[in-house]
């Protein structure tokens, strides 16, 4: 009988890529999205089931799960992929806005989890996969928000990833790179305008940003990651980690194999802080 994955945030991007790999390799899907879009299904009828799923609403949550067990008889792996971003300066950023982002990135992944432990603790096992990103354990300036959900994440996972192996079931995190190519970096930006920067800012913030713009590494793309998830998924192994894309690589390589001092000086340079920092003192 096929496995079955119900992978969350499926309509574009990373989840909807992943849904599309886990098809091909002759998985059964449970495409869940806020908004369910049924041209997904076009790709493959009999592997790919499409239901809504809003992870900050845990009766839609049980429903989508009751809805995939209907059509399938089965689930075996979740993917936690739903998340949202904002590039920001922390102290000009609302509180609102900045709850918001943890209820989905944060609190929507432990609702996902919580509904689905008790179904794969009676089932006898079962795979979580938290999406985090290689700034869950490499920060970068704008993004704190963003960034303090990965690492909330990182920590739940390793965590539970102990704690779940009294009842067989196996978590895992794939950590990918920037992904420039989705909808997730046009739709941050589409949020970050919103968003006023203080004049105090305003020099570091332009001076960041087009930093940004000249990404120091070579970028991830969703095919990279949706094949480290489908990895994951089909790994019986303890292993907690895996990289997704050259960046996400490179940046891993930076953090764990030379001293903090060495590796906050590397980073510096090349997210352009430095030449921030160089360029204040020459102008004073």
């Amino acid at each position: 009988m096929p496995k079955t994955v119900l992978i969350t945030g499926s309509s574009t991007g990373l989840g909807n890529t992943t849904a599309k790999k886990f098809a091909k390799e002759g998985w059964n899907v449970i495409a869940t999205m806020r908004k369910p879009d049924q041209r997904l299904i076009e790709e493959n009828p009999e592997r790919i089931f499409v239901t809504g799923l809003d992870v900050t609403k845990p009766a839609s949550i049980e429903a989508a799960i009751a809805a995939g067990i209907n059509r399938f008889g089965r689930i075996d792996a979740v993917v936690n992929n739903a998340g949202v971003s904002i590039l920001s300066i922390f102290e000009a950023t609302p509180m609102d806005i900045t709850r918001g982002i943890f209820e989905t990135n944060v609190f929507g992944v432990m609702n996902v989890i919580q509904a689905i432990t008790p179904y794969f603790r009676e089932e006898g096992g079962g795979t979580i996969i938290n999406i985090t990103s290689n700034v869950g354990f490499a920060s970068n300036p704008l993004l704190a928000v963003y960034v303090s959900t990965k690492h909330a994440i990182e920590g739940l996972s390793e965590s539970l990833s102990y704690e779940l192996e009294s009842q067989n079931i196996s978590v895992k995190l794939v950590e990918p790179g920037a992904m420039i190519t989705t909808n997730f970096s046009s739709n941050t930006m589409a949020a970050t305008q919103n968003l006023s920067v203080p004049q105090a800012y305003q020099p570091y913030y332009e001076h960041m940003m087009n930093c940004m713009l000249d990404y120091p590494f070579e970028s991830s793309d969703e095919n990279q990651a949706a094949d480290q998830v489908y990895a994951a998924a089909c790994d019986p192994s303890d292993r907690l980690r895996y990289l997704a894309g050259p960046d996400a690589e490179e940046t891993a390589r930076l953090r764990w194999s030379q001293s903090e001092e060495k590796y906050m000086k590397t980073m510096r340079e090349l997210l352009g802080q430095t030449a921030w920092r160089n360029g204040q003192a020459g102008i004073q």
